[in-house]
């Protein structure tokens, strides 16, 4: 049987090198990506596909499918894992940063998909999984830009479901409660550059402690959790829309979607010390 063929966006660290690890031990050729090459080589030891892709550029992201698909003549599943969080308030992050962030986490995400498409409605068969995020459902302070792009992940992806489906390709969200990785000391480094000499600094420590707090905290999951539910995604002959990932994670999406928005604002309140 002709193994088949995974692009791992994202796969320099945490979830994507464990995701990219896990398919190839499934028997899948993975090709990981992510913006340096250095921080793959582990992965090619291992016998993983590893290629430099920046996200925001499309000539980069177009060589990457073209030699994918000429090297294995086919594409069978895409992992959009490839993400950054940016925090700080709505008000004084530049829009130049927002931008960024939405070029990675949802334009970067969609060009991809639009690339491996032709090569997937071409056999009538596929698999497009999007790493989102309860993000894409709550909100919290200083995350607007964050939030906002991954509520543009879950409308985008839910369209493109809808969109493929009299094709044969499946699209699939996976959505991870808080997870131990660096994204959240990343996160909290970018909050407190965002907010040193504003109006929020001193309100955003709360959010700040929160975010720094993830890694240790009961509430959160290692990065192998979700490599198992994405790779759980892309075997299952029959896949759901969507995978809810961590300890309470799908109880959190439930009681954003049928609390009163005022009680949900009370709770996030009280969880970051904020009025």
């Amino acid at each position: 049987m002709v193994a088949p063929v995974a692009i791992v966006t994202g796969g320099s660290s945490g979830i994507g090198e464990l995701t990219a690890r896990q398919l190839h031990a499934k028997g899948y050729q993975v090709y990981a990506v992510a913006r340096r090459t250095d921080r793959l080589a582990g992965l090619a030891e291992s016998g993983v596909h590893v290629h430099a892709v920046d996200l925001t550029e499309d000539a980069s992201m177009r060589e990457l499918v073209d030699r994918v698909h000429a090297e294995q003549g086919r594409i069978d599943l895409l992992v959009n894992n490839a993400g950054f969080g940016a925090f700080g308030a709505v008000e004084t992050v530049p829009l130049a940063d927002a931008r960024a962030q939405f070029e990675v986490n949802v334009f970067g995400l969609a060009r991809m998909a639009q690339l491996v498409l032709p090569h997937m409605r071409e056999v009538g068969r596929g698999r497009i999984i999007n790493v989102s995020s309860i993000a894409g459902y709550v909100a919290e302070p200083y995350g607007g830009w964050y939030h906002a792009s991954k509520h543009a992940v879950e409308g985008l992806s839910d369209c493109l479901r809808l969109e493929l489906r009299p094709f044969g390709i499946d699209v699939v969200l996976v959505e991870p409660g808080p997870v131990r990785t660096e994204w959240n000391a990343i996160a909290a480094k970018s909050l407190a550059d965002a907010s040193r000499g504003t109006p929020y600094e001193k309100q955003a420590r709360a959010t700040r402690r929160a975010l720094k707090s993830m890694n240790s905290s009961l509430l959160s999951v290692p990065a192998s959790r979700v490599s198992d539910v994405i790779v759980e995604a892309a075997l299952d002959d029959d896949p759901r829309a969507r995978y809810p990932v961590g300890r309470r994670a799908a109880a959190i999406i439930m009681l954003a979607k049928y609390l009163p928005t005022r009680a949900v604002d009370a709770l996030t309140g009280l969880l970051y010390h904020s009025r």
